[in-house]
């Protein structure tokens, strides 16, 4: 028996797909003029939900930093009670 390929996908589905995936485009252009080659572009483009980078690697010093960051701004809010809290001391 051989797979049936299902027809029925939409933009959601593709889109699932990639983020959990990923989609990774390398392209290298070079403009030239009479064989003298004038410009160079090296372009790398990586599409991806987070969860799916950190898996392969990618950005994980800066999600990393990005956690610790908050991490710190949340334990600084705990320290200062909000307007409507009362304090009392026994």
């Amino acid at each position: 028996m051989e797979p049936i390929r299902s027809r029925n996908c939409t933009l959601s589905d593709l889109l699932d797909r990639v983020l959990e995936k990923g989609l990774v485009l390398n392209a290298d252009l070079i403009i030239s003029l009479a064989d003298i080659p004038l410009i160079g572009v090296n372009l790398r483009l990586i599409i991806a939900g987070m969860p799916a980078l950190l898996r392969y690697g990618i950005m994980a010093d800066w999600d990393e930093a990005l956690r610790a960051q908050a991490r710190k701004e949340k334990k600084a809010a705990r320290l200062f009670p909000v307007k409507e809290e009362n304090i009392s001391v026994k």
